[in-house]
C-alpha cells in the first residue's frame, strides 16, 4: 500500500492544467518552479509539494486552493485503495463505509442500529463532493489530519463530506423517526456549506464508539483533603476524554493556616495546584496532547501574593512552579475601586486585605439558611446592593482575623508582570458576572452562584462543590462513597462562520439547527463524571459562539477602529441573540424547558428587561417564552476558534488578524496563510492587526457584543512588549469598566507561542 505522502507528479500537471481557468493561475510561472525545485516523481512528497504549491500571498491568494485541490485528490485515491473502490471515483458507497468503520470498532453500533439501511442510502444522496472545493489547503490539511476517522494504521477511510454527514447523523440520532432524515439533512447543510462548525470533541468523536462530545468543563474544590483529591480524579477522567478544565480553588486554605486547631500546618494551594499539573501532564487527550487545565483564585485570597502570580513565570523557586497549567484570578468591582484611589501627589494608594477561606469561616460567623458556613467569596455585589462589600470591610474591621495587606496597586503590577511574561493569569470580573447571570436564582452556599470561567474564560455558569457525604459498607463487603453532587459545569460548544453565514443571509435558518444540534449533544453525550453529567442535564448549558469577525468587517468594508465596527457588533450580535433564545423557545415548545426554568430571570423577564430589549419582535418573544420556557439554561458563548477558522478559512474568533501573509508552524506541519478573501478592495481593512491596533476599540466591540451574550466571550488583549504599566493598567480598567465579564490572554510581542485549549478552539 502506497502511502499519501507519495505525489504523481503527472497526475499534478494534469490537475494544474485543468484548475487554471477555475484559479486563474500562471502555469507556466507554477510549472517553472517546480522545475527549478528539481521535485521528481521519485523525490516529491506531500509535504515538500504541497508547501510549494500554497506559495499564497497578497497578490497570488489562490494558490492555497490549486493546493487544496491536490490535496483532495490525494485524499480520494488514498480512501478509494483502503476502501477497495475505483480509484477514479471521488466517495464510495456510504453505507459499506459505515458497516466497515463499525465492523472493527471505530464507528458506534448506533449508527447501524438507529438508521435503517434505506435511510442511509437516501442520506448517502444528500453529500455533495463539491463542497469539497471550499476547503483551502490549510483548512482540508488541519481536518484531514485531525479529524478525519481512520483505521488503527492510521489509513484514512473517511472524506470531508461523510465526516460532515456522519455528525449530522449522530447529532440527530435520537429525533422523531417521522422527521429525523430531514433534521440530518439539514444540520449537513449547516456543517457541508461551512455556514458553522462544532467543537472539536464533537468534530472528532461524534459518531465513533470513543470520546465524548463536550469542550469545557468547570470544578469547585472544598477545602478538604477528600476534595481536592476526587477533583483531581475526575479532572483526569475527563482529561483523557478530550475536555477542557477549569478549576476554582478559592475554597481552599491559604498557606499557615491551621489544620485540627494545630496552627500553621497548611500548605497551601500551590502543592495541590503543583499536583494538577502533573495530572495535566500524566494524563493526555486520546494521546494526542496533554492536558489542559486552567485554576483560578480570588484576589482576596491570601495565597494570591503568596506564589499563585508567579506560577508561571520563570524567576523564583521551581518547587513552588506549574508551567503546564493556566492561572484566572477572580476579581471583585472593590478591587477595581482601590485602585482608582490616590494621594495628591497621583499615587495609587488604595489597600487591599487577603485572608484565609478557612479563617475566615472559623472567625466571621456568615451561614446560609441552612446553617453552612460562609466565606467572602460567597458574596458578590449587585447593583443595589453591595453585599460583597460589607462583608469585606466587615471582615477587614475584625481585630482578631488575620490578613496580609498589600498596596491594591502592588497586586495588580504583579498580575500585569505574569500577564507580559507568560499571559496568564487571565481577569474574571466576579460582580458582573454574577449581576448578569440568569440562573442566579439557584444558589450554592451563599450568594454567588459563579465563582470562575474555563479554560478559554467564555463560559460562565453556576458551581457549587461536590461533597461526601457517607461511607460504609455494605452487606456484600464494598466500601460504598455516597457523594452529594455539586454543579459541575459543562458546556457544549458549536460557532457561526460569520462571513459565509452573513453573507448568504442564512442566520435565522442556520441557528434553528444548530441550537438543535448543540442541544442534542447534551441527550447523546456520554461524559465519564457523573455529577457533570447530571449538572449538563439539569441545566441543559449551550455556546452557541463565532469566527471570522475581522474577515467579516474586512468584507463589509468596514475598519477596526471605528464607531461603524462597534455600532456593528452591537447590531450583529442582537441578531444572534435574538435567533438563538427564539430557537430554544422553540425547542422548549416541543420537548419541554430546563428543569431550572421557573424563578430563572428567562422566566421572570428580568434577562429581557436588563438588556433594555423593548423592540416588538423581542416584547412578541417574551411573551412566548411565559408559555413555552427555553429549553437552555444558557445560550451563548464565544469561544477562541482558532482552529475552527483555519478549517473554515477564515480569521479567529473575535481577534483581528495575525498578519496579512505569515507562515504558521505546529509540532507536524508548517503553512502558509493570508488573509482570506483578499484583494485590493479589503486590503486595507486588514492592513492593521492585531499588536498595530488600538486596544480601547478592541475592548468597546467587545463591550457591544457582551450585552448580548449570556455567558462570556475569549477575548485577548494585544499588546507590544514595552508597553508601559500605565497604559497596560488603563486596558484592564477599561474593560472592567466597559462591563466586560471576563478577559483572556495577554498577548505580549515578546512572547514565544502559548499552548492552548484544542477542545474550545474548535
Amino acid at each position: 500500500m502506497t502511502s499519501i505522502t507519495q505525489i504523481n507528479l503527472d497526475s499534478v500537471i494534469e490537475t494544474i492544467d485543468k484548475a487554471s481557468y477555475l484559479y486563474k493561475l500562471d502555469i507556466a510561472e507554477l510549472k517553472k518552479q517546480l522545475f527549478e525545485q528539481n521535485l521528481t516523481s521519485e523525490s516529491a512528497n506531500q509535504h515538500s509539494l504541497l508547501y510549494s504549491l500554497n506559495q499564497i500571498s497578497m497578490d497570488k491568494p489562490n494558490w492555497t486552493f490549486l493546493a487544496a485541490n491536490l490535496y483532495l485528490n490525494e485524499l480520494y485515491s488514498k480512501a478509494a485503495e483502503n476502501r477497495g473502490y475505483e480509484r477514479g471515483k471521488k466517495y464510495g458507497d456510504f453505507y459499506e463505509l459505515i458497516q466497515k468503520l463499525t465492523r472493527i470498532g471505530i464507528y458506534s453500533e448506533d449508527l447501524l442500529s438507529i438508521f435503517t439501511k434505506e435511510e442511509i442510502f437516501e442520506l448517502a444522496k444528500e453529500i455533495v463532493p463539491e463542497r469539497d472545493h471550499l476547503f483551502n489547503y490549510v483548512g482540508l490539511f488541519l481536518l484531514a489530519d485531525r479529524y478525519l476517522a481512520k483505521d488503527y494504521e492510521k489509513n484514512v477511510y473517511e472524506l470531508p463530506q461523510e465526516r460532515f454527514m456522519i455528525i449530522a447523523m449522530t447529532l440527530m440520532k435520537n429525533e422523531n423517526k417521522s422527521n429525523r432524515v430531514a433534521l440530518v439533512r439539514e444540520a449537513y447543510w449547516a456543517l457541508s456549506n461551512l455556514y458553522m462548525t462544532v467543537a472539536t470533541p464533537t468534530l472528532s468523536n461524534a459518531g465513533k464508539s470513543y470520546g465524548q462530545l463536550s469542550s469545557c468543563f468547570i470544578d469547585t474544590v472544598d477545602d478538604s483533603l477528600d476534595s481536592i483529591y476526587l477533583n483531581n480524579w475526575d479532572i483526569a477522567r475527563l482529561s483523557k476524554d478530550g475536555g477542557g478544565i477549569g478549576i476554582y480553588y478559592g475554597k481552599v486554605r491559604a498557606l499557615g493556616s491551621d489544620i485540627k486547631r494545630f496552627k500553621g500546618n497548611s500548605s497551601g494551594v500551590i502543592p495541590w495546584i503543583r499536583l494538577l499539573n502533573d495530572t495535566a501532564v500524566s494524563v493526555d487527550q486520546l494521546g494526542q496532547r496533554q492536558g489542559a487545565i486552567a485554576v483560578y483564585l480570588d484576589v482576596f485570597h491570601k495565597d494570591i501574593m503568596n506564589g499563585f502570580l508567579d506560577l508561571k513565570t520563570n524567576n523564583g523557586d521551581e518547587r513552588r512552579k506549574a508551567h503546564d497549567i493556566f492561572t484566572g484570578v477572580s476579581i471583585p468591582d472593590l478591587f477595581m475601586k482601590k485602585l482608582e484611589e490616590i494621594d495628591d501627589t497621583g499615587r495609587s494608594v488604595g489597600q487591599w486585605h487577603t485572608f484565609c477561606p478557612h479563617q475566615i469561616k472559623l472567625i466571621m460567623g456568615w451561614k446560609d439558611e441552612n446553617g453552612t458556613p460562609l466565606g467572602l467569596e460567597d458574596f458578590y455585589d449587585e447593583s443595589d446592593e453591595k453585599l460583597f462589600t460589607e462583608k469585606y470591610e466587615e471582615a477587614v474591621a475584625h481585630p482578631l482575623l488575620p490578613r496580609k495587606s498589600y498596596r491594591a496597586m502592588d497586586i495588580m503590577a504583579r498580575i500585569m508582570v505574569s500577564q507580559l511574561e507568560a499571559g496568564t493569569p487571565y481577569m474574571f470580573y466576579r460582580d458582573e458576572v454574577n449581576r448578569q447571570n440568569p440562573n442566579k436564582h439557584v444558589k450554592g452556599r451563599g450568594r454567588t452562584s459563579i465563582y470562575c470561567s474555563n479554560l478559554c474564560t467564555e463560559i460562565t455558569q453556576n458551581m457549587s462543590p461536590t461533597v461526601i457525604q457517607n461511607e460504609y459498607e455494605d452487606d456484600e463487603g464494598n466500601i460504598v462513597i455516597i457523594r452529594k453532587p455539586g454543579d459541575f459545569v459543562v458546556c457544549n460548544l458549536s460557532s457561526i462562520h460569520l462571513p459565509n453565514a452573513v453573507r448568504a443571509n442564512v442566520l435565522e435558518r442556520l441557528i434553528r439547527i444548530q441550537m438543535r444540534m448543540l442541544d442534542n449533544t447534551i441527550d447523546i453525550n456520554n461524559i465519564s463524571v457523573g455529577q457533570a453529567k447530571q449538572t449538563n442535564s439539569k441545566y441543559r448549558a449551550v455556546g452557541l459562539g463565532t469566527f471570522g469577525w475581522h474577515h467579516l468587517l474586512a468584507t463589509e468594508g468596514i475598519y477596526w477602529e471605528s464607531e461603524k465596527a462597534v455600532d456593528y457588533a452591537d447590531e450583529l450580535y442582537e441578531d444572534i441573540a435574538y435567533f438563538s433564545i427564539q430557537s430554544s423557545m422553540e425547542l422548549a415548545m416541543e420537548k419541554g424547558h430546563y428543569s431550572m426554568f421557573h424563578g430563572s430571570e428567562w422566566q421572570t423577564g428580568e434577562y429581557f428587561n436588563r438588556k433594555k430589549y423593548n423592540s416588538e419582535r423581542w416584547k412578541k418573544l417574551q411573551e412566548e417564552i411565559q408559555s413555552y420556557g427555553v429549553r437552555n439554561g444558557w445560550m451563548l458563548a464565544v469561544a477562541p476558534n482558532s482552529s475552527t477558522a483555519k478549517i473554515g478559512g477564515s480569521t479567529d474568533g473575535i481577534d483581528p488578524l495575525y498578519a496579512i501573509e505569515y507562515a504558521e508552524e505546529k509540532k507536524n506541519f508548517k503553512l502558509k496563510i493570508v488573509a482570506p478573501d483578499l484583494d485590493h478592495h479589503n486590503y486595507n481593512y486588514y492592513r492593521r492587526v492585531r499588536h498595530e491596533l488600538d486596544q480601547l476599540w478592541s475592548i468597546r466591540q467587545n463591550a457591544a457584543r457582551q450585552r448580548h451574550i449570556d455567558q462570556s466571550i475569549s477575548f485577548n488583549l494585544y499588546v507590544r512588549h514595552d508597553i508601559k504599566a500605565k497604559e497596560l493598567l488603563q486596558l484592564h480598567m477599561e474593560a472592567w469598566k466597559q462591563g466586560l465579564k471576563t478577559t483572556y490572554y495577554i498577548r505580549s510581542t515578546s512572547q514565544t507561542e502559548i499552548e492552548e485549549c484544542e477542545a474550545c478552539h474548535s
